[in-house]
């Protein structure tokens, strides 16, 4: 996926940077220091960010792109644009196993945009090429998102 092809303006592409970044303040990572946040844009467009929130019981710990994505869909949003991350490692990081098949359960042709610490360097790839031939909501004979 090239990043001429985000469903943003270049003002939106901006706004997700700088939220997304900022997000990683909202970490609780008392364990491990890796502080994610991710922000991801509505249909509607709204901008929703969140982080990881860790456990001393570490399954318990919950990844930035699962938190945000319990935000919106608690706010009845279903329906994503895009989803950015970023952590405090100088290169990009991608989400996990866990949040690929999560944020599956919405779309496989989301794009993911990640971005490194300062926010310089960045990938994009759309979900499908981060998860393929992913297991989702199809299968189950319930209509994709």
């Amino acid at each position: 996926m090239k990043f001429e092809e985000l469903p943003l303006t270049e003002a939106e592409v901006i706004k997700l940077k700088q939220l997304c970044l900022e997000a990683r303040s909202l970490s609780y990572s008392p364990y491990s220091k890796f502080r994610v946040g991710c922000t991801l844009v509505t249909s509607e467009g709204e901008f929703i960010s969140g982080a990881n929130i860790e456990n001393a019981s570490y399954g318990g710990s919950i990844c930035a792109e699962r938190s945000t994505i319990c935000k919106a869909v608690n706010e009845r949003k279903y329906k994503f644009k895009v989803i950015a991350i970023s952590s405090d490692s100088q290169e990009a990081i991608s989400p996990c196993g866990i949040c690929r098949q999560f944020i599956r359960e919405f779309g496989k042709e989301i794009p993911i945009l990640m971005f490194g610490q300062e926010g310089n360097t960045h990938e994009l790839m759309n979900l499908e090429e981060l998860l393929p031939k992913s297991f989702g909501p199809s299968w189950l004979g319930v209509p994709e998102a």
